[in-house]
């Protein structure tokens, strides 16, 4: 969504010259509401990775088992998977702001509770368990409407950018977050950073509700079964959509649920501490934090299926060599290149989805790309997780790794079987032209 005007035609006549006068590599910027979401996630989402590192930090030092904590993660996202299209027709069906401070206000709801559970000296597994699976709860309707709301902040052909800069920041704040949680973690204890975490909730809520929004138009009645088969057959006969997200279920099935077990390799196969594991994470941040800028520069060139694979064939090539990893320095290295080709094949991957599909669909394809993205990690984190808990920490990234790579190649080779690629030719002018 473009920023509102008393005059739209003399705010289309401005455009171009905001345009030229904004580098490109920040021209989604020059959206009111975009700024806000910018500044509200720049609050928020520090505290976010503070959460995630002292959360799988506590669980692991509290149980001791890789499988435990990939048991939290997959609790964490169970929901994603039963829920998202349930999530994705409230996003078409609702006003997409007022959902998200309704969920905001939910999450930093359960962060403070797991803080007062936590320094009250009372925690046990289960608590952190229920609380995971209430956030799983939250995130299914979270995540598709604030996937489809990046359109209603900014034009089309600032789409990518704006994806681009939004994985920049949360990757920024990869980079401080973890690092910051391990140094807390050792001055003040896990409590103090699932309460920072709560209240850095304050500054996205406040965005959202100092945003201005058209009124919202509500859809033609439909039952929600019905509305669930618009998204499922739109994809079904899209291939270039079909495709992306058969890979994307597969690469995050095995390969993208890495960074939640980076305290195992930190831990007992670096021999490290909270501080260790903070810095692994940091590096990780730092690899997607660079690559989201380079994605952001290069935004004006629109999606493309070429960066889509060579996101996925690095991360996949990078988390098989973690198992190789027995010191910091060789780890910190695959971990800063994992986590750039995670970022590259997962912003390429929202981009050409978004850019392709109608508005009117647009929030029940993006729960189908958040349950992929997001709802298979449950699956992953088990299957990696009992890995390592039958054959060792390494075990669970060589496997990961080499599945990731079956998956890359078996995508490419049916993309081939579709043809030169899987775009007809109103598809290619779609992504070329930054949408319909």
């Amino acid at each position: 969504m473009s920023n509102a005007s008393a005059d739209p035609g003399a705010q289309t006549a401005a455009r171009p010259a905001i345009r030229a006068a904004a580098p490109a590599s920040f021209s989604a910027l020059r959206h009111r509401n975009f700024r806000l979401f910018i500044f509200g996630q720049g609050v928020s989402v520090i505290g976010t990775w503070m959460q995630t590192t002292a959360q799988a930090w506590f669980v692991l030092t509290l149980t001791g088992s890789p499988f435990l904590l990939g048991s939290v993660a997959a609790l964490q996202w169970i929901p994603v998977t039963l829920f998202s299209l349930v999530g994705g027709v409230v996003a078409d069906r609702l006003p997409k702001r007022r959902v998200l401070i309704a969920t905001q206000t939910t999450l930093m709801i359960q962060a403070l509770t797991l803080a007062v559970l936590t320094w009250t000296g009372v925690a046990q597994y289960w608590h952190v368990a229920v609380l995971a699976g209430l956030m799983g709860l939250v995130n299914s309707l979270d995540m598709p409407t604030r996937q489809s709301f990046f359109v209603e902040m900014v034009d089309r052909d600032d789409l990518m950018n704006a994806i681009a800069l939004n994985s920049a920041l949360v990757n920024a704040g990869r980079i401080i977050g973890p690092a910051a949680a391990g140094l807390l973690i050792a001055a003040a204890g896990v409590p103090a950073a699932f309460l920072i975490n709560g209240l850095s909730f304050v500054g996205v809520i406040a965005a959202l509700a100092a945003m201005r929004t058209p009124r919202f138009q509500p859809a033609p009645p439909m039952p929600l079964l019905g509305r669930i088969r618009e998204g499922l057959t739109y994809v079904r006969e899209t291939p270039a959509v079909l495709t992306t997200l058969v890979l994307l279920a597969a690469v995050s099935l095995f390969v993208l649920n890495f960074s939640t077990l980076v305290p195992v390799l930190a831990r007992q196969v670096l021999r490290g501490d909270a501080r260790t594991f903070g810095l692994l994470l940091s590096v990780l941040g730092s690899g997607s934090f660079v690559a989201a800028l380079t994605l952001a520069a290069a935004s004006r060139r629109g999606p493309s299926q070429r960066t889509i694979l060579a996101g996925a064939l690095t991360v996949s090539v990078m988390v098989f060599a973690l198992g190789f990893a027995s010191v910091f320095a060789v780890a910190a290295v695959f971990a800063f290149l994992g986590g750039a080709g995670m970022i590259v094949f997962s912003t390429a991957s929202n981009s050409f989805v978004q850019v392709l599909v109608p508005d009117e669909l647009r929030g029940r394809v993006m729960a189908i790309y958040s349950m992929l993205f997001a709802g298979t990690s449950p699956a992953g984190a088990l299957l990696v997780g009992g890995v390592m808990d039958l054959w060792g920490p390494r075990a669970g990234f060589l496997v990961g790794g080499s599945c990731g790579l079956i998956a890359v190649a078996g995508v490419s080779w049916w993309r081939m079987r579709l043809g030169a690629g899987t775009l007809d030719r109103g598809e290619r002018e779609t992504v070329s032209n930054g949408g319909p």
